[in-house]
């Protein structure tokens, strides 16, 4: 029996960590499961795992760490936790720092130009919290960032419970200025999973939301005199953060631990491509 894509999209959301296949019109060349044992570490063969407290260019105010309290499998689920602790001899850029949590990517270990990146995630909530899944231009050794350039899947503000953004930066369109638009649920991120999706194609990149497109940017949005950076492999990223320019600072409505639960994370290429 042919499946169309509806009919998998379907079967994903409702049969969750089933589906590690082929799409139709795309094939599949890098996934996660996060279907290890639980208390099993981050599979390093896949992703790298950074750690320290330099607040990111953003004031974030967590350290991260390579250690299992922060990421972990769960049995079902990638795990990534925010705590507040203070550990000693871990010192963030405003001194002791007050909370941990964990970044982890891809960089040499994955990278890929074109295709769609796709994660099942379940939000945090609190005021502070800022979970993301994004990507980021190889040459950023070289270039560093924006030249880079960035696309941001999914981020989440803890006061913004049922809102999600797709954000891309690049240079003349970055920070404060990136491109980007918001999607809205009527119930918060928090209370279940959701499937977040980039789907990435020369010269058109396109955002969904269990499967609703909900924005499509191409290089007529860009500024006027502004370059196209998305045309180049990049690699994955998925964090959780505490605290920053843009979520701002947690408050006493902000109930530690976090969670970030990562079902899977799955890329595919064009078929032909």
């Amino acid at each position: 029996m042919k499946l169309n894509f509806p009919k998998l999209l379907f079967l994903a959301l409702a049969f969750p960590g089933a589906l590690a296949q082929d799409l139709p019109g795309w094939r599949l060349t890098w996934a996660d499961e996060f279907n290890l044992p639980p208390g099993s570490p981050v599979d390093r063969s896949k992703w790298n795992v950074e750690t320290g407290g330099w607040g990111n260019g953003n004031s974030e105010l967590q350290y991260y760490t390579d250690s299992t309290l922060n990421a972990v499998h769960d049995g079902r689920n990638l795990a990534i936790t925010a705590l507040e602790q203070r550990l000693p001899g871990l010192r963030c850029w405003y001194g002791p720092c007050r909370y941990t949590s964990a970044r982890l990517n891809t960089r040499g270990k994955f990278e890929q130009q074109y295709g769609r990146f796709e994660a099942r995630i379940k939000l945090p909530r609190g005021q502070g919290l800022w979970p993301a899944f994004w990507l980021l231009g190889n040459n950023i050794g070289t270039v560093s960032w924006p030249l880079c350039g960035e696309i941001d899947v999914m981020e989440n503000i803890g006061r913004e419970p049922r809102t999600v953004h797709g954000t891309i930066h690049g240079p003349g369109y970055s920070g404060g200025a990136g491109i980007g638009k918001p999607y809205t649920l009527p119930a918060d991120f928090a209370e279940a999973f959701h499937v977040f999706a980039l789907e990435w194609e020369p010269e058109e990149l396109r955002w969904y939301v269990d499967g609703q497109l909900y924005q499509t940017r191409t290089p007529a949005d860009l500024p006027e005199g502004a370059r196209w950076v998305f045309d180049r492999p990049f690699f994955l990223i998925l964090n959780l953060a505490v605290g920053g320019a843009w979520p701002g600072m947690p408050d006493a409505t902000t109930r530690f631990p976090q969670r970030m639960l990562v079902d899977y994370v799955r890329v595919y290429q064009r078929e032909g491509r």
